[in-house]
Protein backbone atom coordinates (compact mmCIF):
# COMPACT_ATOMS: atom_id res chain seq x y z
CA UNK A 1 0.00 0.00 0.00
CA UNK A 2 1.76 3.37 -0.62
CA UNK A 3 1.63 6.01 2.00
CA UNK A 4 0.08 9.22 2.67
CA UNK A 5 2.16 12.19 2.08
CA UNK A 6 3.39 13.66 5.70
CA UNK A 7 0.54 15.20 7.79
CA UNK A 8 -0.32 18.72 8.15
CA UNK A 9 -2.96 18.14 10.85
CA UNK A 10 -2.44 19.61 14.07
CA UNK A 11 -2.11 18.02 17.02
CA UNK A 12 -1.15 14.46 14.80
CA UNK A 13 -1.42 11.14 17.54
CA UNK A 14 1.06 8.73 17.45
CA UNK A 15 2.25 5.58 20.02
CA UNK A 16 5.63 5.61 21.88
CA UNK A 17 5.84 1.90 20.15
CA UNK A 18 4.56 -1.07 21.50
CA UNK A 19 1.19 -2.33 21.62
CA UNK A 20 0.07 -4.95 23.90
CA UNK A 21 1.03 -9.42 22.86
CA UNK A 22 -1.90 -10.89 22.04
CA UNK A 23 -1.88 -13.76 25.34
CA UNK A 24 -1.77 -16.74 22.70
CA UNK A 25 1.32 -15.26 21.27
CA UNK A 26 3.20 -14.51 24.90
CA UNK A 27 3.29 -15.82 28.33
CA UNK A 28 2.35 -12.67 30.35
CA UNK A 29 2.84 -14.26 33.12
CA UNK A 30 6.53 -14.19 32.35
CA UNK A 31 6.39 -11.39 30.70
CA UNK A 32 5.14 -9.50 33.82
CA UNK A 33 8.32 -10.05 35.61
CA UNK A 34 10.39 -7.37 34.07
CA UNK A 35 11.78 -6.11 30.31
CA UNK A 36 14.21 -8.54 29.41
CA UNK A 37 17.85 -7.84 28.37
CA UNK A 38 19.12 -10.81 26.86
CA UNK A 39 17.16 -13.37 24.45
CA UNK A 40 13.55 -14.90 26.17
CA UNK A 41 12.70 -17.60 23.71
CA UNK A 42 10.59 -19.09 26.19
CA UNK A 43 8.24 -15.89 26.57
CA UNK A 44 6.76 -16.95 22.92
CA UNK A 45 3.77 -19.76 23.53
CA UNK A 46 4.58 -20.60 19.50
CA UNK A 47 6.04 -23.19 18.27
CA UNK A 48 9.71 -21.69 16.84
CA UNK A 49 8.94 -23.04 13.03
CA UNK A 50 5.36 -21.60 13.36
CA UNK A 51 6.50 -18.53 14.79
CA UNK A 52 7.08 -16.08 12.49
CA UNK A 53 3.50 -16.37 10.87
CA UNK A 54 1.91 -16.07 14.52
CA UNK A 55 4.01 -12.86 14.57
CA UNK A 56 2.88 -11.55 11.35
CA UNK A 57 -0.75 -12.61 12.59
CA UNK A 58 -0.68 -10.49 15.66
CA UNK A 59 0.93 -7.39 13.89
CA UNK A 60 -1.70 -7.20 11.82
CA UNK A 61 -3.92 -6.84 14.58
CA UNK A 62 -2.30 -4.34 16.26
CA UNK A 63 -1.73 -2.18 12.97
CA UNK A 64 -5.72 -2.84 12.65
CA UNK A 65 -6.42 -1.59 16.34
CA UNK A 66 -4.21 1.26 16.10
CA UNK A 67 -6.08 2.34 12.75
CA UNK A 68 -9.34 1.84 14.09
CA UNK A 69 -8.66 3.82 17.16
CA UNK A 70 -7.90 6.71 14.95
CA UNK A 71 -4.13 6.67 15.26
CA UNK A 72 -2.56 9.28 12.74
CA UNK A 73 1.34 7.76 13.22
CA UNK A 74 1.76 3.74 13.86
CA UNK A 75 4.42 1.38 14.36
CA UNK A 76 3.83 -2.12 13.89
CA UNK A 77 3.17 -2.19 17.89
CA UNK A 78 6.81 -3.98 18.31
CA UNK A 79 4.81 -7.32 18.11
CA UNK A 80 7.49 -9.43 17.35
CA UNK A 81 10.15 -8.07 20.27
CA UNK A 82 10.69 -9.39 23.19
CA UNK A 83 11.24 -6.21 24.86
CA UNK A 84 12.10 -2.85 23.15
CA UNK A 85 15.83 -3.06 23.12
CA UNK A 86 17.14 -6.59 23.72
CA UNK A 87 16.17 -8.01 20.53
CA UNK A 88 18.36 -5.42 18.49
CA UNK A 89 21.10 -5.11 21.29
CA UNK A 90 21.47 -8.74 20.84
CA UNK A 91 22.10 -9.18 17.14
CA UNK A 92 25.74 -7.32 17.28
CA UNK A 93 28.52 -8.54 16.69
CA UNK A 94 30.54 -8.21 20.11
CA UNK A 95 28.08 -9.02 21.88
CA UNK A 96 28.01 -12.77 23.72
CA UNK A 97 24.33 -13.74 23.83
CA UNK A 98 25.22 -17.31 24.46
CA UNK A 99 27.06 -16.17 27.57
CA UNK A 100 25.05 -13.16 29.14
CA UNK A 101 26.26 -11.63 32.65
CA UNK A 102 24.39 -11.96 35.51
CA UNK A 103 23.74 -8.56 37.57
CA UNK A 104 21.98 -8.65 41.15
CA UNK A 105 20.54 -5.71 42.83
CA UNK A 106 20.10 -4.51 46.53
CA UNK A 107 17.01 -6.87 47.09
CA UNK A 108 19.00 -9.74 45.42
CA UNK A 109 17.49 -9.89 42.36
CA UNK A 110 19.01 -11.39 39.15
CA UNK A 111 19.40 -9.73 35.80
CA UNK A 112 20.64 -11.37 32.90
CA UNK A 113 22.62 -8.73 30.66
CA UNK A 114 24.20 -9.03 27.56
CA UNK A 115 28.19 -9.10 27.88
CA UNK A 116 30.22 -7.09 25.75
CA UNK A 117 33.08 -9.30 24.36
CA UNK A 118 34.33 -7.48 21.35
CA UNK A 119 34.14 -4.30 19.18
CA UNK A 120 30.43 -3.62 18.40
CA UNK A 121 28.75 -3.84 14.87
CA UNK A 122 25.70 -4.45 13.20
CA UNK A 123 26.52 -6.79 10.69
CA UNK A 124 22.81 -7.41 9.36
CA UNK A 125 19.65 -5.77 9.53
CA UNK A 126 17.20 -6.47 12.32
CA UNK A 127 14.20 -4.20 11.83
CA UNK A 128 14.03 -3.63 8.38
CA UNK A 129 11.95 -6.35 7.35
CA UNK A 130 9.63 -5.91 10.27
CA UNK A 131 9.24 -2.30 9.00
CA UNK A 132 8.55 -3.36 5.32
CA UNK A 133 5.81 -5.85 6.81
CA UNK A 134 4.39 -2.91 8.35
CA UNK A 135 4.43 -0.46 5.18
CA UNK A 136 2.61 -3.15 3.18
CA UNK A 137 -0.66 -3.02 5.71
CA UNK A 138 -1.13 0.58 6.14
CA UNK A 139 -1.97 3.68 4.62
CA UNK A 140 -0.78 5.59 7.70
CA UNK A 141 2.15 7.12 8.79
CA UNK A 142 4.58 4.91 9.98
CA UNK A 143 7.35 5.08 12.96
CA UNK A 144 10.31 2.61 13.61
CA UNK A 145 11.18 2.40 17.27
CA UNK A 146 15.05 1.52 18.21
CA UNK A 147 16.80 1.32 21.63
CA UNK A 148 18.75 4.23 21.93
CA UNK A 149 22.75 3.83 22.34
CA UNK A 150 23.54 5.37 25.73
CA UNK A 151 20.17 3.30 26.66
CA UNK A 152 21.93 -0.09 25.50
CA UNK A 153 25.64 0.99 27.24
CA UNK A 154 23.83 0.94 30.61
CA UNK A 155 22.30 -2.40 30.23
CA UNK A 156 25.40 -4.77 29.17
CA UNK A 157 28.29 -5.46 30.90
CA UNK A 158 31.49 -4.24 29.04
CA UNK A 159 34.51 -7.23 29.13
CA UNK A 160 36.15 -5.27 26.14
CA UNK A 161 35.91 -1.41 25.70
CA UNK A 162 36.58 -0.43 29.90
CA UNK A 163 35.51 2.71 28.29
CA UNK A 164 31.98 3.75 28.41
CA UNK A 165 31.97 6.21 26.49
CA UNK A 166 33.80 4.55 23.66
CA UNK A 167 31.38 1.42 23.87
CA UNK A 168 28.34 3.49 24.00
CA UNK A 169 29.62 5.28 20.52
CA UNK A 170 29.77 2.10 18.80
CA UNK A 171 26.38 1.01 19.37
CA UNK A 172 25.61 4.60 18.23
CA UNK A 173 27.18 3.89 15.04
CA UNK A 174 25.38 0.59 14.81
CA UNK A 175 21.97 2.12 15.31
CA UNK A 176 23.00 4.78 13.00
CA UNK A 177 23.32 1.81 10.03
CA UNK A 178 20.16 0.42 11.14
CA UNK A 179 18.38 3.84 11.03
CA UNK A 180 20.23 4.60 7.67
CA UNK A 181 18.15 1.31 6.36
CA UNK A 182 15.17 2.23 7.80
CA UNK A 183 14.76 5.59 5.72
CA UNK A 184 15.92 4.03 2.74
CA UNK A 185 13.12 1.46 3.49
CA UNK A 186 10.38 3.95 3.59
CA UNK A 187 10.10 5.13 7.47
CA UNK A 188 8.27 8.43 7.82
CA UNK A 189 9.84 8.45 11.17
CA UNK A 190 12.56 7.09 13.20
CA UNK A 191 12.87 6.66 17.27
CA UNK A 192 15.41 6.37 19.34
CA UNK A 193 13.87 5.07 23.34
CA UNK A 194 16.89 6.18 25.68
CA UNK A 195 15.01 5.74 29.02
CA UNK A 196 18.25 5.00 31.00
CA UNK A 197 19.54 8.39 30.78
CA UNK A 198 17.89 9.10 34.06
CA UNK A 199 19.74 6.37 35.40
CA UNK A 200 23.09 8.20 35.16
CA UNK A 201 22.79 11.71 34.34
CA UNK A 202 26.90 13.11 34.90
CA UNK A 203 27.55 10.10 32.16
CA UNK A 204 24.63 11.78 30.19
CA UNK A 205 25.80 14.74 30.60
CA UNK A 206 29.02 13.72 29.71
CA UNK A 207 28.31 11.98 25.91
CA UNK A 208 24.47 11.23 25.46
CA UNK A 209 23.80 13.96 23.21
CA UNK A 210 27.40 12.88 21.59
CA UNK A 211 26.06 9.49 20.83
CA UNK A 212 22.63 10.44 19.83
CA UNK A 213 23.74 12.69 17.49
CA UNK A 214 25.64 10.11 15.57
CA UNK A 215 22.75 7.26 16.04
CA UNK A 216 20.58 10.24 13.83
CA UNK A 217 23.66 10.85 11.32
CA UNK A 218 22.32 11.21 7.84
CA UNK A 219 18.99 10.84 9.08
CA UNK A 220 16.40 13.38 6.89
CA UNK A 221 13.23 12.26 8.18
CA UNK A 222 11.97 13.18 11.50
CA UNK A 223 13.33 11.92 14.47
CA UNK A 224 12.13 11.30 18.34
CA UNK A 225 14.68 10.55 21.40
CA UNK A 226 11.63 9.30 23.54
CA UNK A 227 12.04 9.53 27.83
CA UNK A 228 10.42 8.04 30.34
CA UNK A 229 10.47 7.13 34.03
CA UNK A 230 10.04 2.89 33.08
CA UNK A 231 7.15 0.85 32.32
CA UNK A 232 4.45 1.41 35.18
CA UNK A 233 3.48 -2.23 35.30
CA UNK A 234 7.59 -2.46 36.20
CA UNK A 235 8.59 0.66 38.52
CA UNK A 236 5.95 0.73 40.49
CA UNK A 237 7.26 3.90 43.07
CA UNK A 238 6.53 7.11 42.80
CA UNK A 239 7.89 8.97 39.62
CA UNK A 240 9.58 11.59 39.41
CA UNK A 241 7.69 15.08 38.55
CA UNK A 242 10.90 16.48 36.18
CA UNK A 243 13.75 14.96 33.97
CA UNK A 244 17.40 16.03 35.28
CA UNK A 245 18.65 16.14 31.80
CA UNK A 246 16.42 17.26 30.20
CA UNK A 247 17.93 20.57 28.59
CA UNK A 248 20.82 19.14 27.32
CA UNK A 249 18.48 17.13 24.83
CA UNK A 250 17.75 20.68 23.34
CA UNK A 251 21.32 20.40 21.22
CA UNK A 252 20.58 16.88 20.03
CA UNK A 253 19.75 16.58 16.16
CA UNK A 254 16.25 15.26 16.72
CA UNK A 255 13.50 16.87 15.88
CA UNK A 256 11.09 15.41 18.75
CA UNK A 257 11.35 14.96 22.32
CA UNK A 258 9.24 12.44 23.51
CA UNK A 259 8.14 12.41 27.34
CA UNK A 260 6.21 10.82 30.07
CA UNK A 261 4.07 13.49 31.43
CA UNK A 262 0.30 11.93 32.20
CA UNK A 263 1.83 9.36 35.15
CA UNK A 264 4.47 11.23 36.95
CA UNK A 265 1.74 14.83 36.96
CA UNK A 266 5.23 15.89 35.22
CA UNK A 267 5.87 19.77 35.81
CA UNK A 268 5.12 21.22 31.78
CA UNK A 269 7.84 24.03 32.75
CA UNK A 270 10.48 21.90 31.49
CA UNK A 271 9.22 22.35 27.84
CA UNK A 272 10.09 25.76 27.93
CA UNK A 273 14.05 24.12 27.76
CA UNK A 274 13.23 22.83 24.39
CA UNK A 275 12.26 25.89 22.41
CA UNK A 276 12.69 24.59 18.62
CA UNK A 277 11.76 20.61 19.47
CA UNK A 278 8.83 19.57 18.81
CA UNK A 279 7.21 17.59 21.63
CA UNK A 280 5.36 13.99 21.56
CA UNK A 281 3.41 14.90 25.03
CA UNK A 282 1.97 11.60 26.88
CA UNK A 283 -1.03 12.00 27.89
CA UNK A 284 -2.36 8.27 28.67
CA UNK A 285 -1.43 7.66 32.07
CA UNK A 286 -0.63 3.83 31.88
CA UNK A 287 -0.14 3.35 35.67
CA UNK A 288 -3.75 2.06 35.56
CA UNK A 289 -6.07 0.26 33.58
CA UNK A 290 -9.20 3.18 33.49
CA UNK A 291 -10.09 4.43 30.09
CA UNK A 292 -9.44 7.73 30.23
CA UNK A 293 -12.91 9.97 28.94
CA UNK A 294 -11.75 11.90 25.71
CA UNK A 295 -12.41 15.09 28.11
CA UNK A 296 -9.26 13.71 30.06
CA UNK A 297 -7.15 13.56 27.22
CA UNK A 298 -8.11 17.06 26.04
CA UNK A 299 -7.56 18.51 29.75
CA UNK A 300 -3.32 17.70 29.22
CA UNK A 301 -3.23 18.34 25.90
CA UNK A 302 -4.49 22.28 26.98
CA UNK A 303 -1.99 21.92 29.44
CA UNK A 304 0.68 21.27 27.05
CA UNK A 305 -0.32 23.81 24.94
CA UNK A 306 -0.01 26.60 27.36
CA UNK A 307 3.96 25.81 26.78
CA UNK A 308 4.02 24.55 23.31
CA UNK A 309 2.80 25.38 19.83
CA UNK A 310 -0.31 23.68 18.72
CA UNK A 311 1.94 22.93 15.65
CA UNK A 312 5.03 21.48 17.72
CA UNK A 313 2.85 19.23 20.43
CA UNK A 314 2.00 15.32 18.90
CA UNK A 315 -0.68 14.06 21.65
CA UNK A 316 0.77 10.39 22.77
CA UNK A 317 0.76 7.67 25.58
CA UNK A 318 3.14 8.45 28.38
CA UNK A 319 5.08 5.52 27.11
CA UNK A 320 4.80 1.77 25.11
CA UNK A 321 1.48 -0.08 25.85
CA UNK A 322 3.30 -3.66 25.90
CA UNK A 323 1.96 -4.54 29.55
CA UNK A 324 -1.46 -3.60 29.22
CA UNK A 325 -4.80 -5.61 28.43
CA UNK A 326 -5.77 -5.15 24.61
CA UNK A 327 -8.86 -4.11 25.34
CA UNK A 328 -7.40 -0.98 27.53
CA UNK A 329 -4.59 -0.11 25.23
CA UNK A 330 -7.32 0.01 22.47
CA UNK A 331 -9.93 2.19 24.50
CA UNK A 332 -6.67 4.22 26.03
CA UNK A 333 -6.19 4.91 22.41
CA UNK A 334 -9.77 5.57 21.44
CA UNK A 335 -9.30 8.42 24.20
CA UNK A 336 -6.53 9.75 22.83
CA UNK A 337 -7.65 10.15 19.43
CA UNK A 338 -11.05 11.78 20.40
CA UNK A 339 -9.18 14.20 22.83
CA UNK A 340 -7.11 15.27 20.08
CA UNK A 341 -10.23 15.73 18.01
CA UNK A 342 -12.03 17.87 20.61
CA UNK A 343 -9.36 20.21 21.03
CA UNK A 344 -8.30 20.81 17.12
CA UNK A 345 -12.18 21.53 17.37
CA UNK A 346 -11.25 24.47 19.73
CA UNK A 347 -8.55 25.32 17.56
CA UNK A 348 -10.77 25.45 14.48
CA UNK A 349 -8.39 23.32 12.68
CA UNK A 350 -10.56 19.78 13.11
Amino acid sequence: MTTHSPSKKILPTTVVGSYPQPTWLVDHALLSQGVPRTRLRELWRVAPEQLQAAQDDATKLAIQEMERAGIDIITDGEIRRESYSNRFANSLDGIDDQNPAVIRSQNGLETLIPRVVGKIARVQSVEVEDFKFLKQHTDRLTKVTLPGPFTMGQQAKDEFYHDDEAMVMDFAAAVNAEALALQAAGADFIQLDEPWLRHDPEAAKRYAVKAINRALQGISVPTVVHLCFGYAAVVKGQKPTGYSFLPGLGDSIATQISIEAAQPKLDLGVLADLAGKKIMLGVLDLGNHQIETAEQVAVRIRAGLKYVKAEQLIPAPDCGMKYLPREVAYGKLCALSQGAQLVRAELGAA
